[in-house]
């Protein structure tokens, strides 16, 4: 069995053990090229691994809780986060350890290494699968080139490499992984260059950066970049970066530090430089026979090569094909900074403003006409906010992500989900309007006069503490306390709501301040020095992740339901008329009836696809464990914002995808059911927030649970019973 080869033994027939990476690296070195020396740990090592650990079978079922192309980018960071835990947690065998610590030793004892994926199907001219999977920079010591390597073999189940393996059409369950360890080259200067321009076929382009690869990689640090004649090497064009910061190694890793200013305003190349760098594509290309995409170092004038992959030639469809919107959702530590200081001090502040000014509006003044117009305005508006959302406060959510990766390889907690206990103490805006809604509750559960009052309908003077905190609520949560699409029901609503949770003392807030900071001084001391700040930043930035990801919601929600009022008030003027049924009606066909007052527009017959499940009972369904715990009750479906109104106390709340601004009646909530998956969705987050048992990802569970079925929710294991119907 070969467990581990050196570049050197890599011969041409073991590319299938060895993967694209090694064996070009390989065959760069017995060239003569300037190649770091190094290993290739080979994917027979990745499968003694995980057949003798019994990991293969605890994969597959993970894997098996659902469909791969039915989930959502939630649901895959879910999977991901799952499988990696597993890897961390699983110790490998003595035997297995000591046949690669050996060779390790021998070859790089005391060198600082880089240690890379290098998957058998990886840097193929089909499938380059550039940056999916997981390289570590700048590592010392045996344990951890081992912890590392287990994490670049976990990374062939990450994401964004299992939705590439998929759209391949490859076997995800009989994948393999090698893994490259090199000896680190810290350049002065590095880069990569294109032999050929994916854009134009008559050029190659490099880009260059001054300190290692890494900030260039990452997107952190923008390169200097160099268009060149693919014939003759002949620059034809630069542009100049802003240079202000390199990536450079530092005692635990790597860290960005700023550049020196005679640093900054001269390009990390010269011309000549560029030549030489130019000439080692020219190299490869006639090596490996095709254009090469490869990443370079130099250092003191010696130019070293790093990698080197032919460039992907295989057709996309670039209409359809999400996967790069997808990767984008994956940001570095600095990106996500500078996002989260543009979502907090500008586009959230925005939002705001602009649902204000359109509640503002009085619509009742308009037109048939006006209202027309203002309610397509109004989509316009919703609908670039919409994209805004996609384009700037998705991604922020990598934020918790990312912390809790570190927080697990750090930890190696046995739930993979424990880092969401030190997120959690960050304040949502859901969170502060829920605490408001139970101050009122608590008022009318200890005065029973008060309680009397509401309960028939008086119209008596309310006590002046009551009504004050009413009105300061409605002031500041009016238009989130019933849904977007349901803001016109009004004070009476509001109070039958309160009423209900008088009935009911909802559970104590999961995340108490004493734990929170227990928690944390535990997470805390297990870093020093530049570390120890890096991962308090790193905790910051993962709480105001959390925190964005459900006040986003919430903030946009204002917008969408002021598009739903001037509707609602479209849909009024409509049924005055009579003859026109208008609940139902799209937005464009309210605009078009205000415009035409002879239009009537047609329904469509459409099957009743809940019926037709209706008759068919499961007894278990099956989801993700999203918070754990056991929890029995009446399932309540929610299938349209206006239910919420009717949630009673002690009610399995169940529906297809739990938005923020549907959360107010979850303190009365006994469980929660979710269709839409993934730990970090809006549901799980609230369930985590009250301590509720929680399935999340249960496939069309609105079609298989009904309203008034008694079910059971098991938040250990992720599975819905149900059991009777009531």
């Amino acid at each position: 069995m070969k467990l581990i080869l050196a570049f050197e033994e890599i011969r041409d027939n073991d590319r299938g053990l060895v993967g694209g990476k090694a064996f070009a690296l390989s065959r760069m070195a017995r060239t003569g090229m300037n190649v770091p020396p190094g290993l290739c740990v080979t994917t027979e090592a990745y499968n003694d691994f995980v057949s003798s650990t019994g990991l293969q079978g605890r994969i597959c079922m993970k894997w098996g809780r659902k469909r791969f192309e039915d989930m959502r980018w939630e649901e895959m960071w879910d999977l991901s986060l799952r499988i990696r835990n597993i890897f961390l947690n699983t110790p490998m065998s003595a035997q297995l350890a000591n046949a690669l610590s050996g060779p390790i030793a021998s070859t790089l004892t005391g060198k600082r290494v880089v240690v890379r994926s290098s998957a058998p199907h990886e840097d193929s001219a089909r499938a380059s699968f550039a940056g999916l999977h997981e390289s570590y920079v700048n590592i010392e010591g045996m344990d951890a080139i081992i912890e590392r390597i287990k994490l670049v073999w976990a990374s062939l189940w990450s994401d964004r490499a299992m939705l590439y393996r998929q759209e391949l059409g490859l076997d995800v369950e009989k994948s393999a992984m090698a893994v490259v360890i090199q000896e680190i080259v810290v350049g002065e200067r590095s880069g990569v260059i294109f032999g050929r321009n994916p854009n134009d076929a008559s050029q190659a382009v490099i880009e260059a950066v001054y300190g290692l690869n890494q900030g260039l990689v990452d997107g952190t640090v923008e390169p200097d970049k160099w268009i060149l004649d693919r014939k003759t090497g002949r620059i034809i064009s630069h542009f100049t970066a802003q240079r202000e910061k390199a990536m450079a190694t530092s005692h635990d890793g790597v860290s960005l530090q700023p550049l020196l200013p005679e640093a900054s305003e001269r390009p990390p190349l010269s011309p000549e430089e560029t030549g030489k760098v130019y000439g080692l594509a020219k190299t490869a290309e006639t090596l490996f026979g095709a254009p090469q995409d490869m990443e370079w170092t130099l250092r003191q004038n010696t130019l070293y090569v790093l990698q080197s992959r032919p460039i992907t030639t295989g057709p996309v469809d670039q209409k359809d094909d999400q996967r790069p919107w997808y990767l984008s959702l994956h940001r570095s530590f600095e990106n996500l900074k500078t996002l989260r200081r543009k979502i907090e001090d500008e586009l959230l502040p925005q939002m705001k403003d602009e649902a204000l000014r359109l509640a503002n509006q009085e619509l009742a003044k308009l037109s048939d006409a006006e209202l027309a117009e203002e309610i397509e305005r109004r989509t316009r508006i919703y609908d670039q906010w919409s994209g805004i959302y996609r384009e700037h406060f998705i991604p922020m959510a990598h934020g918790m992500r990312l912390f809790g990766e570190f927080y697990n390889s750090a930890m190696h907690p046995s739930d993979p989900y424990e880092f969401m206990s030190l997120l959690g103490a960050s304040e949502m805006v859901s969170i502060k309007r829920n605490r408001m809604l139970e101050g009122m509750a608590s008022m009318i559960r200890q005065d029973e006069k008060l309680a009397a009052q509401l309960t028939s309908g008086e119209s008596g003077r309310l006590p002046e503490a009551f009504d004050t905190a009413l009105e300061a609520f409605i002031d500041q949560f009016g238009d989130l306390s019933c849904g977007a699409e349901q803001c016109t029901q009004g004070r009476d609503s509001m109070i039958n709501l309160l009423l209900e949770m008088a009935t009911y003392r909802p559970p104590t807030e999961r995340f108490q301040r004493q734990d929170f900071e227990a928690l944390k001084q535990e997470f805390l001391t297990q870093f020093s020095g530049g570390k120890k700040d890096y991962a308090t930043e790193l905790l910051d930035l993962g709480q105001a992740s959390y925190r964005l990801r459900d006040d986003d919601n919430i903030y946009i929600g204002r917008i969408k339901g002021q598009v739903s009022r001037a509707a609602d008030e479209g849909r009024g003027r409509i049924e005055q008329r009579g003859g026109i049924h208008t609940k139902d009606l799209e937005a464009a066909e309210i605009i078009r009836a205000l415009e035409d007052p002879n239009f009537v527009p047609e329904r469509p017959v459409r099957p009743d696809k809940d019926n037709a499940k209706a008759n068919f009972k499961a007894r278990q369904l099956v989801g993700q464990p999203a918070c754990p715990g056991i929890a029995r009750g009446r399932a309540k479906v929610i299938l349209a914002p206006s239910d919420l109104m009717s949630f009673e106390a002690g009610e399995v709340f169940v529906c297809d995808a739990l938005d923020p601004t549907m959360t107010f009646v979850v303190p009365l909530a006994a469980g929660i059911v979710e269709r839409r998956g993934g730990m970090l969705i809006h549901g799980a987050i609230i369930a985590r927030e009250y301590g509720l048992p929680c399935v999340t990802g249960v496939p069309e569970v609105t079609s298989f649970v009904q309203t008034g079925d008694q079910i059971t929710v098991d938040g250990y294991l992720g599975i819905v019973i149900v059991s009777s119907v009531s």
